[in-house]
């Protein structure tokens, strides 16, 4: 018997790749005006299987239907002909184009003479930022654009397709609090017309607020999968992990050491004024912020990925004349960023390249690359990082998200640096990964390492550090110690509310 409660289900889908089985038998179905959260560790499966139903991976076999008749998804523009369209959880953008061309390329409108019509995508482009609140130039260049705008107008272009079945996989990964709730807000409005939505996220909150019903996965299988009412948050994460997690922040009460790095009067014209700040050894310290506060263009400059105009980096006691990554480097300083797609990974290199790519001169000499001692490396790092690759000579593109964030860490720490910054660490990524980060955090500033963490994520700023800097509008507003955190008082000095002499 036909259920017409059900929009899309997929049964006994099976995908490998090689030396690894990424989906073992797996069934599920998602019922029309609803929203089905998909739950599990990175590596876990959901990810390829949003592939497969979106017509990107072919499966071994299984069936997909859609309103209960069998469909054969052969690539992305079919399934969008079938009412299926997607937000990614890697953002794949191509820097050069403008908002407008992004978000018609492949669904150009045409022109009596079968030419693209420009007039048309400028004008829809135009209503549709105007229908949604974005004020954004159409010519903007995406490279322009901060990840959280690239994110939404992602979020923008799968909503504009009128899909029955719309896909969003870590949707709120790089966006802000505000824009959050501007997405709940769309996706009230498509279950109300009736559309169904798939959502991954490892955000727990999220998923109790919007969810209908969950499905968790573990190793590529279907562990369980039942209405919201049902479940409960220590149910959901131990189904997803395998086990309880005692302690979500494992940081421990270390002796601080000297300062390490120091920060003087750094200015950069239209991003950051006059930012001063010092991290000791043994010691994690937090920057906090809204969205735009310059956070994130401070370290970049600090690390040489950016210029700044004015002031002084100080290493170990030593003015250091950072104008480059390879200057940062050197001075043993390293920084994982939060764009890791664009600037953290090489994706069609192997892990092995990846993680050795920075330490090359740690393993060459006299010309020669010694590959058993750059093998060595790689297993202990990526050991620690507890990676998850059929072998290490796997593209690294192939990886869930966590599992790249794990190999960028793993590079970093074949350095041996003596300062890590880290940009939203565990963005994107699932809670048993984050724990993991957390641990290696620890580690670190037990071997006297100086940690900075830029983190939208005020639970894990104050879990971890030492002491947070808080930014707003490119100035640092505020510093405070552990006995001072709470999220009132970092909110405060990030909208401006409260003067550092108040919370004294």
């Amino acid at each position: 018997m036909i259920n017409t409660d059900i929009k899309l289900r997929v049964s006994n889908i099976n995908k490998s790749f090689p030396g690894v089985k990424a989906l073992n038998n797996v069934n599920f179905a998602v019922k029309k005006g609803t929203v089905h959260v998909l739950c599990g560790e990175n590596g876990a499966g959901k990810s390829t299987l949003m592939k497969v139903i979106n017509g990107i991976h072919k499966p071994d076999s299984g069936e997909i239907m859609i309103d209960e008749k069998a469909v054969e998804i052969k690539n992305p523009i079919q399934a969008r002909s079938l009412g299926i369209s997607m937000i990614f959880q890697e953002l794949n953008y191509m820097p050069e184009m403008t908002i407008e061309e992004s978000l018609f390329v492949g669904n150009w409108p045409k022109d009596k003479l079968n030419k693209v019509d420009w007039k048309e995508i400028r004008k829809r482009t135009i209503e549709l930022l105007k229908k949604e609140n974005l004020s954004y130039d159409p010519e903007t260049r995406l490279k322009d654009l901060s990840v959280s705008d690239i994110q939404m107008l992602e979020i923008l272009k799968a909503i504009s397709y009128q899909s029955d079945i719309i896909i969003m996989d870590e949707p709120t990964s790089a966006i802000t609090n505000k824009e959050v709730e501007v997405l709940f807000q769309k996706i009230n409005e498509l279950r109300q017309r009736g559309a169904s939505i798939i959502y991954i996220s490892h955000k727990m909150d999220e998923i109790f607020r919007i969810a209908d019903e969950i499905t968790v996965f573990r190793d590529g299988t279907v562990v369980d999968s039942r209405p919201i009412k049902q479940y409960d948050l220590e149910t959901v994460i131990s189904q997803m992990v395998g086990r309880k997690l005692e302690n979500n922040y494992p940081k421990e009460n270390l002796p601080i050491g000297e300062v390490i790095l120091k920060v003087e009067g750094l200015s950069q014209k239209g991003k950051f004024e006059n930012v001063n700040f010092h991290v000791k050894e043994g010691e994690i310290v937090g920057f906090a912020g809204l969205m735009g506060a310059g956070r994130t263009e401070v370290m970049r400059s600090i690390f040489g990925l950016d210029p700044y105009h004015s002031g002084e980096i100080t290493i170990k006691d030593k003015k250091a004349t950072i104008k480059n990554v390879k200057n940062s480097i050197d001075r043993k300083m390293v920084m994982l960023s939060e764009d890791r797609r664009r600037f953290g990974i090489i994706p069609v290199r192997s892990i092995k390249e990846n993680v050795s790519l920075a330490s090359l001169n740690k393993f060459i000499h006299h010309g020669r690359l010694h590959k058993e001692e750059e093998n060595k490396s790689i297993d202990e790092y990526c050991g620690k990082m507890n990676v998850k690759a059929p072998n290490y000579e796997t593209k690294i593109e192939s990886l869930s998200g966590g599992n790249q964030q794990k190999v960028i860490l793993a590079k970093w720490m074949v350095t041996n640096p003596d300062i890590l910054i880290v940009d939203e660490p565990t963005r994107g990524i699932d809670v048993g990964a984050k724990y993991e980060i957390y641990k290696l955090m620890s580690e670190l500033a037990k071997q006297k390492k100086a940690l900075v963490m830029v983190s939208s994520e005020l639970p894990e700023l104050i879990g971890m550090c030492d002491r947070i800097y808080v930014m707003a509008k490119g100035k640092v507003t505020g510093m405070l110690t552990r006995d001072e955190f709470s999220q009132e008082n970092i909110m405060a000095f990030a909208t401006g509310t409260k003067s550092q002499e108040e919370v004294k």
